[in-house]
């Protein structure tokens, strides 16, 4: 009974109650055993091992710029000068003023005092050395040649900046400045690395904006230098990048400085290329021609142009009625973003303008302008366009009939193409039919007068009768008179 008692009692539910916290040694064991398969899963996983960042390739001039830090760094400073003694009323020198302050800077950066000095302080010979150099440690890279090139020259020729444009020098400053060993060592290497010089053009102009940003900046001549050397070598450089460059221009539309020096960079194309220079002026500075800040520039440059190259012919072809008729309503419009001295300096330039629009066969390209023309003929419109507008409408005319003339002859002519040409032809009726015919008035009051002498002649014979019959009626008529006069006399007695 005993045993079945104590199994009675076994079979009863008991409650298992769980303590809310761990104690200290399970507490530890979790986590030395979590811990133990962290660091095996770790061990078992690949490692990538982060590569180190890549050097920068140093360039010849930043290894001899720091020889020349390092040459600074050696030489032995110069002994103290002595001390004298003050005296009690001499007048105290603040070493610390603005003043000096300008001398120390101009030592230490070496500069100038005008360019001219610099290109003559040029030492050529360390120069060839250090291209030579250049092209020995990068046989392959010749755009570090290039550079070094540019870096040099903007490190050794350090005189006071000028403007932007270089508006007040002439216009192939600062290259007219260098030396022909200079210029044939540049012309050289641009040479030997044709596949580099956009390279470096992009190189010199961003370099230029870089500096521009600084107060002060460097002086920007060696890279202007440069810009020049590429644009006589091969002006094309500055036309294949053009929307690039329009959009750079437009991102800093804001800072004029970095606008003058885009455009002044790209326009150097056009010192000997007629059409390049046209390309960039269409394609960069008359977008902005509105801008007020830059439109003195733009136009300067057009006149510069234009005056440079007396043969338009080469220019024929680049400019069609989408540039045209902005340059009509720029010069004639009033009230625009140009100033009235601006819109006469335009105003001026139009007929050379309207030659390199029209081309050489005028009459075979007019009929493309005749819309736009017509639809500026407006009450609106002011007098000295309306004149204009007037003068070139009949050029248009014709041309359409040129054209319709072509097109009738062959196989596909239209309908519209009848009634256009019929047009044309009454309008060309109406146009010589205006105005007094001053022309024919004189034909025919000259063929009266021939006639009545000829008339003349007929009746009274050759010239001389006529003479010796006027001569004859001469004396008749004196001696009637003397007859008149005698008789009135006698009359008078009685």
């Amino acid at each position: 009974m005993a045993s079945t008692a104590n199994v009675s009692a076994s079979m009863k539910w008991e409650v298992v109650k769980k303590s809310k916290k761990p104690n200290g040694s399970a507490r530890q064991q979790n986590v030395k055993t979590s811990a133990g398969r962290k660091a095996l899963a770790e061990s078992n996983m690949p490692r990538i091992d982060p590569a180190p960042p890549l050097k920068p390739s140093e360039t010849i001039y930043e290894s001899f710029e720091r020889m020349g830090k390092k040459n600074k760094e050696q030489v032995p400073p110069a002994p103290a000068p002595e001390q004298h003694p003050k005296k009690p009323n001499a007048r105290k020198c603040d070493k610390n003023s603005p003043r000096n302050e300008g001398d120390k800077n101009s030592q230490k950066t070496g500069k100038f005092k005008s360019l001219e000095d610099a290109m003559k302080a040029l030492n050529l010979s360390t120069l060839q050395q250090q291209l030579e150099k250049s092209q020995s440690l990068f046989p392959e890279n010749p755009s570090v040649w290039v550079k070094d090139l540019a870096s040099y020259l903007n490190y050794k020729l350090q005189a006071p900046e000028i403007d932007p444009t270089v508006s007040k020098y002439s216009y192939d400053y600062p290259y007219c400045l260098a030396s022909k060993e200079l210029k044939s060592m540049c012309k050289t290497l641009l040479v030997k690395s044709t596949d580099s010089q956009q390279q470096l053009f992009d190189h010199c102009i961003n370099t230029m904006l870089r500096e521009l940003d600084k107060q002060p900046g460097e002086a920007l001549h060696g890279y202007r230098f440069c810009i020049q050397a590429i644009m006589l070598e091969n002006p094309k450089i500055a036309t294949q990048n053009l929307a690039s460059h329009l959009e750079l221009l437009r991102s800093h539309q804001n800072k004029p400085v970095k606008c003058l020096a885009i455009m002044w960079a790209l326009g150097q194309a056009g010192l000997t290329d007629l059409t390049e220079g046209l390309k960039v002026w269409f394609g960069i500075m008359l977008p902005v021609l509105g801008t007020k800040p830059l439109s003195l520039y733009a136009i300067g440059y057009l006149e510069r142009l234009l005056m440079m190259h007396a043969n338009l012919t080469k220019g024929f072809g680049i400019m069609g009625p989408k540039d045209f008729f902005p340059l009509l309503d720029f010069t004639f419009m009033p009230k625009n973003a140009l100033s009235p001295s601006l819109q006469e300096q335009l105003r001026l330039l139009y007929p050379r303008l309207k030659v390199l629009a029209f081309g050489a066969k005028p009459e075979s390209t007019l009929h493309t302008y005749f819309p736009s023309f017509l639809s500026r003929v407006t009450h609106n419109c002011p007098d000295d366009m309306k004149k204009e507008i007037r003068k070139s409408l009949p050029e248009t005319v014709q041309s359409f009939k040129v054209t319709n003339d072509e097109m009738s002859t062959s196989a596909a002519c239209s309908q519209g193409v009848k009634a256009c040409n019929d047009v044309c032809n009454q309008l060309q009726v109406k146009m010589k039919g205006q105005g007094f015919p001053w022309s024919r008035l004189v034909l025919v009051a000259l063929v009266f007068a021939v006639g009545f002498v000829m008339h003349d002649i007929r009746a009274n014979g050759s010239f001389k009768v006529r003479e010796q019959r006027g001569s004859d009626a001469g004396v008749e008529l004196c001696f009637l008179r003397g007859l008149f006069e005698n008789e009135s006399a006698s009359c008078a007695e009685n």
